[in-house]
């Protein structure tokens, strides 16, 4: 019983983190409200000769993309299970994601030129984009199981003395859409900005790329767990963007 309340309890404290950077991250990518002690975001804190900045701002994106993608493959969580519960091999994840995410915050090198610069019903468009795309990855978590993605659910299922069980294969709301509309949301967040500056550029290149080389690791660890199932949803429902038009289907095609 103290086993499984401490598990439930690192699981907690892991989710607060989740949540705290979550919200920092929110004003960091566009520069809204930080705490003065702080004031740190993407456009402001210490800055850095160009390739200083530059290089140190790579090694902290590319930190979380090896530490993200890495711990989240099949193969380092059946190494995982040597030391850790399984009930809280997810807890553990989101726990270092969200350190690197703060070390991230902490670290960044600000690269205030001005790629562009919006005003007027631009800006407000564009700031308009920027928030339905967090608010579009933060209601996707909870249309499939928010709780699951970030480790509490497993902590109270083995607090409880229950078997953890396993993925069931769903396509809610948007995922009818897209494949992977938390990473959509991620990307307008990112882009729809009315001032981009190189650093925010910088921020915004590198973590579509790491994006989009991510989605092909995690869609061939679906295929492997869902099979046939998943390879119909491929086929089916584009992975980022979605389709303006359904397809005709052809006469005579397979239904």
């Amino acid at each position: 019983m103290v086993s499984r309340l401490l598990i439930l309890l690192y699981a907690l404290v892991s989710y607060a983190l989740f949540t705290v950077s979550f919200l920092y991250a929110l004003g960091f990518v566009g520069n809204y409200v930080v705490p003065n002690s702080i004031d740190k975001s993407i456009d402001v804190g210490s800055t850095a000769t160009l390739n200083e900045a530059i290089i140190l701002n790579l090694l902290l994106m590319g930190l979380f993309a090896v530490q993200h993608s890495v711990m989240a493959r099949p193969a380092f969580k059946r190494w995982s299970a040597q030391f850790l519960a399984p009930a809280c091999q997810r807890s553990t994840y989101v726990l270092l994601s969200s350190l690197i995410l703060i070390l991230l915050f902490w670290q960044w090198r600000p690269i205030p030129t001005v790629i562009w610069r919006t005003d007027g019903p631009a800006a407000f468009l564009l700031t308009s984009v920027h928030w339905l795309g967090w608010l579009i990855a933060f209601a996707s978590t909870h249309m499939i199981d928010h709780f699951d993605l970030f480790g509490v659910r497993q902590a109270f299922v083995a607090w409880r003395g229950a078997k953890i069980p396993g993925q069931s294969f769903r396509t809610p709301l948007l995922y009818k859409i897209v494949r992977h509309p938390i990473m959509l949301g991620f990307l307008l967040a990112f882009w729809a900005t009315p001032v981009m500056t190189l650093g925010h550029l910088l921020f915004a290149l590198a973590n579509t790329a790491y994006i989009l080389v991510a989605l092909q690791f995690e869609e061939r660890d679906l295929i492997a767990e869902f099979g046939a199932t998943y390879q119909d949803y491929r086929r089916r429902v584009p992975m980022l963007l979605p389709r303006l038009f359904a397809r005709r289907q052809t006469k005579g095609a397979p239904r």
